[in-house]
C-alpha cells in the first residue's frame, strides 16, 4: 500500500478519520505502524497528503489528514479492450489505474469467449476492487470509468463516438505497422482485441470510426502483457 485511500463518508469535517477492517489489519500488521507515525493518504476522487496516526488499536486506527496537494496529471488516455480471460482483467484494472485511464471499455469481440462475460471477475465490486488496488499502488485518487459492452457493432456504430469523443486512435493488432510516436497533444484512444487479434469486420469498423493501425512486432502476447506495453507508449507522450 504506497497510498491510504479514504472514501468521502470516512472523513470528518475536523480532517480526521476512522478506519477498520482490512486496512486497520494492514496498518498494523504489515506496515506496522504506531501513533505519530505518518503516512502518505488520499481522498477517493480528491486530493492527496498524509495522515497522521494519533491512535491505534485491535478495533480502529485515528487519523489526521492532511490533504492539500492535486492528484497526479491525467495522461488523456481512454482503453477499448476486447474482454480478457478473467485471471488477466484482475491485472489489466490495477494496471489501467495505475496508469491513469480515463476511460476503460470492456468489448465483447468475436474472439472473446461468451463464458468471460459471466465471469464473477465483471461485477461491480470486483472490478472496485481491483482499481483501488492500482490507485493505492500508483498514489492515485481517480478512478476510471469502466463500462461493460456486450454487443460490438452497436456500441461501435451506435455510442463510441459519443462516449470517446474526439482524439487519436490507435487500432492494436499483431504484426501491424508501429510503434509510431503518439501526438503529445490532447486525448487518445486505444484498441486492444482478444489474443487472436481482431477479425477483418471488426477491423473494418474500427478503422471506418478513426482507428490507426498500430503494432508492436509480429509476436501474439498476452492481453495482460501488451495491455501495461501500450499504456506506457501511450503516457510516455507527456
Amino acid at each position: 500500500m504506497n497510498l491510504l485511500l479514504l472514501l468521502p463518508d470516512e472523513l470528518s469535517a475536523d480532517g480526521t478519520a476512522r478506519l477498520g477492517g482490512e486496512r486497520l489489519r494492514h496498518l498494523r500488521e504489515v506496515l506496522g505502524v504506531a501513533p505519530g507515525h505518518t503516512l502518505r493518504a488520499g481522498l477517493l476522487g480528491g486530493k492527496v497528503g498524509t495522515a497522521e496516526v494519533l491512535a491505534l488499536d485491535a478495533t480502529e486506527a485515528v487519523l489526521r489528514c492532511t490533504l492539500d496537494q492535486a492528484p497526479q496529471p491525467r495522461p488523456g488516455v481512454d482503453l477499448v479492450l476486447a474482454v480478457p480471460r478473467p485471471k488477466a482483467l484482475r491485472r489489466i484494472l490495477a494496471a489501467a489505474a495505475s496508469l491513469g485511464v480515463d476511460r476503460l471499455v470492456l468489448l465483447a469481440a468475436a474472439r472473446v469467449e461468451k463464458s468471460y462475460l459471466g465471469s464473477p471477475a465483471l461485477t461491480p465490486e470486483q472490478i472496485r476492487k481491483h482499481l483501488l488496488d492500482g490507485l493505492e499502488q500508483a498514489q492515485d485518487t481517480v478512478l476510471p470509468d469502466v463500462i461493460l459492452e456486450t454487443r460490438f457493432r452497436p456500441f461501435v456504430e451506435d455510442r463510441m463516438d459519443a462516449l470517446l469523443g474526439p482524439g487519436e486512435r490507435w487500432l492494436l493488432h499483431p504484426g501491424d505497422e508501429g510503434p509510431r510516436s503518439p501526438s503529445p497533444d490532447g486525448r487518445l484512444v486505444l484498441a486492444i482485441g482478444p489474443e487472436g487479434g481482431w477479425v477483418p469486420f471488426e477491423r473494418t469498423l474500427l478503422e471506418a470510426r478513426g482507428f490507426r493501425p498500430l503494432g508492436f512486432g509480429a509476436r501474439t502476447l498476452r492481453t495482460e502483457t501488451v495491455v501495461p506495453f501500450a499504456l506506457g507508449w501511450a503516457t510516455g507522450r507527456r
